[in-house]
């Protein structure tokens, strides 16, 4: 991809209905960052457990009116944070309008999500192939914005054992996929060591999506 004399590179369409647009975080890091941080003070970091009862390797929390839990009783959405037995922190304001502003970008109209997941990857830490499925709405978009250390993200077809595309994600390129490609697996490679001026030795997902 090239630069534009003008800001980043322009939105780019690695598969049908799925974009990749780079840099697009990079003006509001500073505020996403901040508000990243006031949302886990009040809902901390926390490695689930899979339904087979298994720790899985990427430490979670969410904000908005739903957010996304495993435990032994499966995946699910749900209003209440389990460990605190109180909802989950607003979505906040900077966090909302980056992802309604990338759907539209991908020409997804009127997204207005009401759950951010919020994952933290240390080095060697990797997500394995899945799909998204626990939404009502199909047709609504999922929006991925990486801040922190770069990482590989795959991107397959709709059966587990399609070949995958590798797209280098670096912090502040944020990821956009619905309509043909919303039921694609996809996944995350085992994440390098580095250190990131602004995170240290960590990656942060936001993952957004209408899910009520």
């Amino acid at each position: 991809m090239t630069e534009s004399l003008f800001g980043p590179p322009a939105p780019l369409e690695f598969a049908p209905g799925a974009w990749l647009l780079p840099g697009l975080a990079l003006g509001a890091e500073a505020a996403l960052l901040a508000a990243v941080e006031d949302v886990l003070s009040q809902a901390p970091l926390r490695q689930m457990q899979t339904p087979g009862g298994q720790t899985m390797q990427v430490a979670m929390s969410n904000c908005g009116p739903l957010g996304w839990v495993s435990s032994r009783a499966g995946y699910r959405y749900q209003a209440l944070d389990p460990l605190s037995g109180q909802n989950w922190p607003a979505m906040p304001p900077e966090l909302k309008t980056l992802a309604r502003h990338a759907a539209e970008l991908a020409h997804y109209v009127s997204f207005e999500p009401d759950a951010c997941l919020i994952n933290r990857y240390l080095p060697d830490t990797k997500l394995s192939l899945h799909q998204d499925r626990d939404e009502r709405d199909y047709s609504q978009p999922i929006v991925s914005v990486s801040l922190g250390l770069p990482a590989v993200f795959l991107f397959g077809g709709l059966q587990r054992s399609d070949k995958t595309l590798r797209l280098p994600l670096t912090h502040g390129d944020v990821l956009v996929w619905g309509g043909p490609s919303r039921l694609r697996f996809h996944g995350v490679m085992p994440v390098a060591e580095g250190q990131h001026p602004l995170l240290g030795e960590q990656r942060i997902n936001l993952t957004f999506r209408r899910a009520g």
